[in-house]
């Protein structure tokens, strides 16, 4: 590719230099979810797959502890933090091949903008920071394949195609949803009718053997384990109950509120708007005849005056240049608005139809709302040329409402800023912290420094393994004890990766420690916590009480328990 195709605008090299910055000094501050923690031990225990998702999460929470030899909110999460970085270069290319420069800085901007974006992208260590990764590219990628030429609507196939089967492939290692990225590109494929060869290529065949290639570690590792990771994800997509327009409505309005309303609203509309314009093009295809009438007329309105019939060839000539050219512009743009209608519009609009049936998580559809901002941007590049102080001020207005929410959020998980009573809270708080769903983020480093400066240290030396009764819970107490030198593990019916990590009989006959959280030391099936292990320990004994505060007060609370010895292993459902 030239050199010239891949040049950055100085306004969208000072957009990325802001989000990077911006992203790593939340990594530093916000403390560690459920997901991120249990992603941990991920890299722990490496393998070519894992029973909830793809291996790329692994590396990409491994790549900054592994380099640094620490493990920090920060060093888990700048390996995504760096990925979505180069997740917005790809998308500004791609969205500079397809629109221009304009759209694509404009579009960057609002990439950058979007707080769901921001959040589940590109600060916290998710599977979504290598599947977007590897979206953008493909995106770019293919704006290079299927538009090589401004002036020309031929098309021919090329090794293009093949890179684009290996970055699908790379973003299905990421999360299962890479696959419907490929299924947006075959049905762009299938209804532009030009494009169409590209399913025939020789390079198509190519492009598919490297996305074998690619999954392979996936296939390999479900082959092993009874295809337990397929059927997991397959299960959690099935309606256990009829369909509920409120539900759908409120899948709808949360969504909004991700994206934030000023961006959410005009995703939603530029998205129907775009399909109903290439559904009524592909219904009355008039141009072209309508170019061709008014040549013709014009043709014998001349000959009737009297006009040199050399001079009105030459006119109708250059008219016909123009008439075709304009055509051809008009063609190729909307084949590049369907190209990018065809890898977002039925993902986000098909998993919010599903949020009628199911509780739908907010990653499940954002990848398509991602792909529709490009859409956005080139909807408000037009706008732009008309309305440049509307641009202007929803651009900046919008930005200067998220920034602060954004940053009384982060400054509220750290520092408890509007918890009631909290040392930091400001006019003395509101929101009382038991009933804070924040507080499940947890300082990781309070947690490690229980074991290292107190007499629990010794009872972690002396323990074999240590465990908890909820795989969430494990994975931060993992993220807190591992560093240690001591194994977690999880006894509970929904196991998830744990089920994979070790053996059941490996735990019999040894001494641990029983970690848990008060949050969710209850189990609706024993009337007592204690009495789900009872049977499975010849004593288990509370020894201590671990506080995590914020804020001066203490907002959760780990009991910590000697269990010793291990009678017999504790059953598995799966594994």
């Amino acid at each position: 590719m030239k050199e010239s195709r891949v040049k950055i605008h100085k306004w969208a090299i000072a957009i990325l230099l802001w989000g990077f910055l911006f992203r790593a000094v939340c990594a530093i501050y916000l403390n560690i979810g459920f997901d991120e923690a249990y992603y941990y031990l991920y890299t722990q225990n490496l393998n070519l797959s894992y029973f909830d998702h793809p291996p790329l999460v692994a590396l990409t929470a491994g790549i900054g502890l592994w380099l640094s030899g620490v493990v920090t909110p920060f060093t888990l999460r700048i390996g995504g933090i760096l990925l979505y970085t180069g997740t917005l270069i790809f998308s500004y290319l791609a969205s500079k091949k397809l629109f221009g420069e304009r759209t694509a800085t404009l579009t960057l901007a609002i990439l950058t903008a979007i707080p769901i974006f921001q959040i589940a992208f590109g600060i916290l260590t998710l599977p979504d920071n290598p599947l977007m990764f590897f979206w953008a590219a493909c995106l770019w990628v293919a704006a290079e394949e299927f538009f090589p030429s401004e002036h020309s609507d031929r098309y021919q196939p090329t090794y293009r195609l093949a890179i684009i089967g290996l970055c699908v492939g790379l973003a299905f290692l990421g999360k299962y949803h890479g696959l419907l990225l490929g299924g947006g590109l075959v049905l762009f494929c299938l209804l532009s009718p030009r494009h169409r060869g590209a399913l025939f290529s020789k390079w198509t065949l190519a492009a598919i053997a490297l996305f074998a290639i690619a999954i392979s570690p996936v296939l390999i590792w479900n082959s092993q384990h009874e295809w337990a990771s397929f059927r997991f994800q397959s299960r959690r997509a099935v309606p256990t109950q009829g369909y509920n327009l409120e539900r759908l409505l409120v899948t709808i309005l949360l969504a909004l509120g991700y994206l934030f309303p000023s961006f959410g609203i005009p995703l939603w509309w530029t998205s129907f708007r775009t399909a109903g314009e290439l559904l009524l093009g592909r219904i009355f295809p008039i141009k072209k005849d309508v170019d061709a009438i008014g040549i013709d007329a014009g043709i014998n309105a001349g000959i009737n005056a009297g006009i040199n019939t050399t001079d009105i060839k030459a006119v109708t000539k250059d008219v016909t240049k123009e008439s075709t050219e304009s055509t051809i512009a008009e063609d190729l743009l909307r084949k590049k608005r369907l190209l990018i209608l065809c890898v977002s519009m039925p993902i986000f609009f098909g998993f919010t139809f599903m949020g009628g049936f199911i509780q739908i998580l907010p990653s499940w559809h954002m990848p398509g709302f991602f792909g529709a901002t490009l859409l956005l941007g080139e909807r408000a590049a037009q706008v732009q040329l008309k309305r440049p102080q509307f641009i202007r001020n929803w651009l900046w207005g919008s930005g200067m409402a998220i920034l602060p929410l954004l940053l009384v959020g982060l400054l509220h998980v750290h520092w408890g800023i509007v918890q009631k009573g909290g040392d930091a809270a400001i006019a003395g708080g509101f929101w009382e912290a038991k009933d804070d769903p924040s507080t499940q983020m947890i300082d990781i480093e309070q947690l490690r420094q229980a074991f290292v400066n107190s007499p629990l240290k010794a009872e972690l030396q002396k323990a074999d393994f240590v465990f908890s009764n909820n795989f969430f819970v494990a994975g931060q107490v993992g993220m807190a004890i591992e560093p240690l030198g001591k194994k977690v593990t999880c006894f509970d019916e929904d196991l998830r990766g744990f089920a994979y990590w070790s053996k059941a009989e490996d735990f019999v006959g040894k001494t641990s420690l029983y970690i848990t959280s008060e949050l969710f030391i209850k189990d609706e099936k024993f009337p007592q916590p204690l009495d789900k292990y009872k049977d499975y320990f010849q004593s288990l004994e509370k020894i201590a009480d671990i506080p995590i505060k914020r804020g001066g007060q203490s907002v959760q609370i780990f009991p910590v328990y000697r269990a010793s010895p291990m009678l017999k292993p504790y059953p598995r459902p799966y594994g």
